[in-house]
């Protein structure tokens, strides 16, 4: 059987500079637009619905819209396997491109799509397919995506190269965050309804062209022949447990990240703050996650991944409750952003460790497919359940600190896997082998 930590692909690859600023973008593009129509749909689900299934019930409407929505993750698992094999067979390249094309097919194809008033039952159908598309190319593009960063990247920059992942993600935040704002607050509710929140997708269809070219400019990463496994460290554990540590701490962080995206609708819905106010929470979440995100992964680099990952989600551990507890009594707009910022911070230089550790615990030649099933799975499961449960354990408890336990929870729990996985930067591996 395969075993963990693989820590020699870089000298397998073929030589080439590592890539440029605008070639990392290129890769990590896939990402930030994930993100960026997630939140999005989000803040746009009542139009959306609206739209596709209009009702006289408006909750009924709103919530065919969701599970519209959450459709979508049940294609990101099929997506991981079959563009994931694709990277690990034919190339990172081909695979990035795959999913990128299918991706803008399909945020294009739903604020295209025209209304049930205008094409009838056909409407929502189409929104459904677009849904599942872009949930089978967004399964498979964090495989390829980053491996191809860890590839690319230098040995002892591989933690800063993979920060730029979870930066882009939270770039897309800060840029949703900052376009729903000014839609909602230029255009009536009228324009929203027939065309604002068109326009947002839109807004993220149009890098798609340029992220196509910039990716069929990259250099491929993926070995001309399968090199042989590294050889594990001692002790190391089997790939199959690697596998399972690997699910819970993504999973963890999937919690952690949604509950900070479900910030904006916890002050407006649960604590009944200004809309305005409620969107500087998710401001507050992109741009913090901005600026922590590369520092936690050159921090990573320097000290080894098991210290970046289990010391800020301690500090976690210990500010979440608290936090949730002063926004709920004060409910002013500086404790929100206060408590968003100590939780984004520390999740932020801890977020880029965990990716890092993974992606380099797994073997080369299951590399994409792996990381994207086991990401696919993830998501699918805690990210699309996250903002739906603590919802319901708001509303069952009439407890506004319910989202703080729960989040306490996956923190725990990613904690014990975290000190399970075995360290994997390879500076620290080289200086423990050092006589």
């Amino acid at each position: 059987m395969a075993t963990a930590v693989d820590v020699t692909v870089a000298g397998t690859l073929p030589a080439f500079a590592p890539p440029r600023a605008v070639h990392v973008a290129a890769v990590t593009a896939g990402n930030a637009l994930e993100f960026y129509d997630f939140l999005t749909y989000s803040f746009f689900a009542a139009q959306i619905g609206r739209t596709f299934f209009p009702s006289t019930d408006a909750s009924a409407s709103l919530l065919a819209s969701l599970a519209t929505f959450g459709a979508g993750f049940l294609m990101r698992p099929v997506g991981a396997l079959v563009i994931g094999r694709i990277g690990d067979r034919a190339g990172r390249k081909p695979a990035m491109l795959l999913s990128f094309t299918l991706m803008g097919v399909a945020m294009l194809g739903l604020a295209l799509t025209p209304s049930f008033r205008t094409i009838g039952v056909a409407a929502p159908v189409l929104a459904i397919l677009f849904r599942l598309v872009q949930g089978f190319a967004l399964g498979g593009e964090i495989g390829p995506s980053t491996a191809y960063l860890i590839e690319a990247a230098p040995l002892h920059r591989r933690g800063l190269y993979v920060s730029f992942q979870a930066m882009s993600q939270d770039g897309s935040i800060l840029v949703s965050g900052l376009v729903g704002l000014a839609l909602s607050s230029i255009l009536p509710d009228a324009a929203l309804d027939a065309w604002g929140w068109r326009l947002a997708f839109l807004l993220g269809v149009a890098i798609v062209p340029f992220g196509l070219v910039l990716r069929r400019q990259l250099v491929e990463t993926l070995p001309a022949t399968s090199p042989p496994d590294a050889q594990p460290s001692p002790g190391a554990p089997p790939l199959a447990l690697i596998a399972v540590l690997a699910l819970i701490m993504l999973a963890g962080g999937t919690t952690v990240s949604y509950v900070q995206d479900y910030l904006t609708t916890y002050a407006s819905a649960t604590l009944h703050m200004p809309t305005r106010i409620g969107f500087l929470a998710t401001v507050t979440v992109g741009l913090f996650g901005v600026i922590f995100d590369p520092i936690g992964g050159w921090l990573s680099d320097r000290f080894g991944r098991k210290p970046m990952m289990i010391g800020p989600w301690l500090v976690l551990l210990v500010v979440t409750i608290p936090g949730f507890w002063l926004v709920s009594h004060y409910r002013t707009a500086e404790a929100l952003v206060g408590m968003t910022m100590a939780m984004v911070i520390a999740a932020a230089i801890s977020t880029s460790s965990v990716l890092v550790a993974v992606t380099e615990s797994l073997p080369a030649r299951i590399r994409c497919g792996a990381l994207g099933l086991i990401y696919a799975f993830a998501i699918s499961i805690f990210g699309g359940s996250t903002q739906f449960t603590v919802t319901w354990l708001i509303r069952v408890t009439s407890n506004p600190l319910a989202p703080a336990w729960y989040m306490t929870g996956a923190v725990v729990v990613a904690l014990g896997a975290m000190l399970l996985l075995p360290e994997s930067a390879p500076g620290r591996l080289a200086s423990r082998r050092a006589p």
